[in-house]
């Protein structure tokens, strides 16, 4: 049977990733997963919420939850600039929100590019890692951000599942 759909070969191998920064490290993540990128702003605090999950805010009428990234991998304390932004994520059929300092760029990643992430035993999680990429003197941490939303530790289903509930007996604003 002969086949009809010939994948361009260059563009199945290259991905692009968009570029963000937490503290002094950056971070990359898959570029089809963004929805959009907005500037921080205030959101509603979801009680008994992991401290990382900083609430949800409302999205042209969806309750979207928001996950503060420095918070979440233990960078320090969280403080909100101009510079701050949201990125909206379509993971899961899901839409969520994570906070972090930048974005920086959108590069294109070559599959051999990509290098493992080092064994570091129990004393740190790689398991949202996909890998390295170096560039330049630095590297590029690439996550796979579907994994990481979809975590039981991130609790966002429970989030939404609050979030809603209060939306139904009297609403959730952004204040």
């Amino acid at each position: 049977m002969e086949q009809t759909d010939i994948a361009d070969p260059v563009r199945s191998t290259v991905r692009e990733l968009l570029v963000f920064t937490l503290g002094t490290e950056q971070y990359a993540i898959d570029i089809l997963k963004v929805q959009e990128i907005r500037g921080y702003e205030s959101v509603t605090r979801i009680a008994g919420a992991p401290a990382f999950i900083k609430g949800v805010v409302n999205l042209r009428g969806s309750i979207v939850p928001i996950v503060d990234m420095r918070l979440k991998f233990d960078l320090g304390e969280a403080s909100y600039t101009p510079f701050t932004v949201v990125i909206i994520l379509n993971v899961l059929s899901r839409t969520v929100g994570i906070v972090v300092d930048g974005v920086s760029d959108v590069i294109q990643l070559k599959p051999d590019a990509i290098r493992p992430a080092p064994e570091f035993g129990a004393a740190v999680d790689t398991a949202y890692i996909e890998g390295l990429m170096p560039v330049g003197d630095g590297m590029v941490i690439v996550m796979d951000i579907e994994r990481l939303m979809s975590s039981a530790e991130m609790s966002l289903m429970e989030v939404e599942r609050h979030a809603q509930n209060g939306q139904q007996q009297g609403g959730v604003s952004n204040g």
